[in-house]
C-alpha cells in the first residue's frame, strides 16, 4: 500500500522515506474507522472528509500516538496540544484499535514498585487529603452532573434488570437491589458511607422505612442531601454528616451498612482498616455491602498507557483500585465474613455509554455552568474519562463488584432454617424474585 502525504488536499508525494510518519500513517491505515491527521505544520495524513480529525498543535501528540499511548493522548487534549473532532464513541472505537497491547496487563508493578506504592498509598490518604480529593471531584458543579446524570444524581453503577431499561429505572433498579441485599427492614438502623446526592439514602428511608445515615465529604452533596430531606419531610429518620469514614462514632451501632462507589478512594494500604472501621460500625450478625470498581487483574496497580495516570491528574485524584481476590483478603482480615460475590461489570459499561451520551448531547449547556478555560478543561476531561472508562468496562480492563458481607458468623445451628432474627438468608431467592 502507497501511503501518501497531502496538504490541503493536494498530494505531496510518498512519505515511505519518513519512518515515523510512515509508522503513524500505518496506524491510521488500520484504524476501524476513517481519522484525518493534522500535523503541527498543517500537512495531513488522511480525508478532511472523515468523521474523525485529530489535528496535532504539538510534535509530542504524534510521539503519544506512534507509541499508542491514548491516555496521553487525551491529556493533550484536554490541555490544548490537540484538538479531536467527532463523537466519543469514534474516538474509543480508534482508542483500543491504537493500543499496542492490553492496558490491563501493562502496568504490572515489580515487588519494589508494590512496597513503594504501598508507601504512598499510605501517605496521600489523611483524613485532610482525602477531604480535598473528593471536593476536587464531586464539588466540580452539581450543575454541571445535573446534565448527565438520572433525576435521582445516581453517580454509580446501575442495574439494567431487563436490557431494554432507562438510565433512571436501570438507577432504581440498582437502588432497590442493594436495599433488598441487605434485607431491609423497618425500624433498623442503616449507614450509607459515601451518600452521594442522597438517592439510596431516601430510598431505603422512603420505600424500606429505616432508619437512614449517611456520610459524605462533599460540601455540593451535604448541602443538597439535607434541603431533600427537609422537603421530603423526613428529618426525623433521615439525616446526613460532613464526616470521613474513620472519624464516625455512633451511638449505638448499625444494623446495616452499604458502601457505594466510595472505597476507591480509600487507598490500599487502607483496606483492611477501613474493613476493619465498617465491622466496629456494625452490631455482630449484621450486613455490609460494598459496592465499588475492582482491577481486572492482580498485580497491576493501574491501566496502563497513560490511562490510570489521565484518571488520576483529572479526574480521581487518590483514586485506587483492588483486585476482587485482595478486597475479599482485606474484608476477611478486617472481621467480615464475605457472603455474596457479584460483578456487575457489563452493566457499569452500559450505565457509563448512557452517561457520555447524555453529556454529548448536552455540550452547550456544560458550557455555561462550567465557563472559562478551567470550566472547557473539565468538560474535555470529563467527555474522555466517560466514554474512556466505558470502553475500559467492556473490554475488562476493570470490573465492578458487589460484596454482601457480615459481622462474623453467628455461630447457629438454624443458619439455613431463616430465623427471623437472622439478617441473611443463605439463599439468592430473596435477592432476584
Amino acid at each position: 500500500m502507497q501511503l501518501l502525504l497531502t496538504y490541503s488536499g493536494t498530494v505531496l508525494g510518498d512519505i515511505g522515506l519518513n519512518p515515523f510518519v510512515h509508522a503513524i500513517a500505518e496506524k491510521l491505515a488500520s484504524l476501524p474507522v476513517k481519522l484525518c491527521l493534522v500535523m503541527p505544520d498543517g500537512m495531513q495524513l488522511g480525508d478532511l472528509s472523515a468523521p474523525l480529525k485529530l489535528h496535532a498543535k504539538e510534535k509530542k501528540v504524534l510521539m503519544d500516538l506512534a507509541a499508542g499511548d491514548v491516555g496521553f493522548i487525551a491529556a493533550d487534549f484536554v490541555e490544548g496540544r490537540c484538538d479531536i473532532e467527532g463523537s466519543m464513541r469514534e474516538v474509543m472505537a480508534a482508542a483500543i484499535a491504537l493500543l499496542p497491547n492490553n492496558p490491563a496487563l501493562d502496568a504490572k508493578a515489580s515487588w519494589f514498585g508494590h512496597i513503594i506504592d504501598r508507601f504512598i498509598s499510605a501517605a496521600r490518604h489523611s483524613i485532610e487529603r482525602d477531604a480535598k480529593q473528593i471536593q476536587f471531584h464531586y464539588d466540580l458543579s452539581d450543575e454541571f452532573y445535573q446534565l448527565w446524570l438520572d433525576p435521582r444524581r445516581v453517580y454509580s453503577c446501575a442495574y439494567y434488570r431487563a436490557p431494554h431499561l432507562t438510565l433512571a429505572q436501570a438507577q432504581e433498579a440498582k437502588l432497590d437491589l442493594i436495599c433488598r441485599k441487605l434485607k431491609l427492614r423497618p425500624g433498623e438502623r442503616y449507614l450509607d458511607v459515601g451518600s452521594g446526592w442522597g438517592a439510596l439514602l431516601l430510598w431505603a428511608a422512603e420505600n424500606y422505612g429505616v432508619d437512614a445515615t449517611g456520610i459524605t465529604l462533599s460540601k455540593n452533596q451535604y448541602a443538597y442531601v439535607n434541603k431533600l430531606i427537609e422537603r421530603k419531610g423526613l428529618s426525623g429518620r433521615v439525616r446526613v454528616h460532613l464526616l470521613d469514614y474513620r472519624e464516625l462514632n455512633p451511638a449505638q451501632p448499625f444494623d446495616k451498612i452499604s458502601s457505594v462507589g466510595m472505597f476507591e478512594h480509600v487507598g490500599r494500604a487502607n483496606m483492611t482498616r477501613y474493613f476493619a472501621q465498617l465491622k466496629a460500625l456494625l452490631r455482630p450478625g449484621g450486613l455490609i455491602l460494598n459496592h465499588g470498581i475492582t482491577a481486572a487483574t492482580p498485580d497491576n496497580p493501574m491501566i496502563g498507557h497513560g490511562m490510570g495516570d489521565f484518571i488520576e491528574r483529572y479526574i480521581f485524584p487518590g483514586g485506587e483500585l483492588c483486585h476482587i481476590g485482595h478486597v475479599l483478603a482485606h474484608m476477611t482480615d478486617g472481621g467480615i465474613e464475605p457472603l455474596d460475590v457479584e460483578n456487575l461489570r457489563p452493566h457499569y459499561a452500559r450505565t457509563l455509554w448512557a452517561w457520555s451520551d447524555s453529556l454529548e448531547q448536552q455540550l452547550d449547556a456544560a458550557a455555561i455552568v462550567l465557563p472559562g478555560e478551567r470550566g472547557q478543561r473539565a468538560i474535555k476531561a470529563y467527555r474522555i474519562y466517560l466514554a474512556g472508562c466505558a470502553l475500559a468496562f467492556e473490554q475488562g480492563w476493570v470490573s465492578l463488584h458487589q460484596i454482601v458481607g457480615q459481622h462474623l458468623a453467628t455461630g447457629r445451628s438454624d443458619e439455613l432454617d431463616m430465623p427471623r432474627d437472622q439478617a441473611y438468608p443463605w439463599r439468592r431467592d430473596y435477592i432476584y424474585s
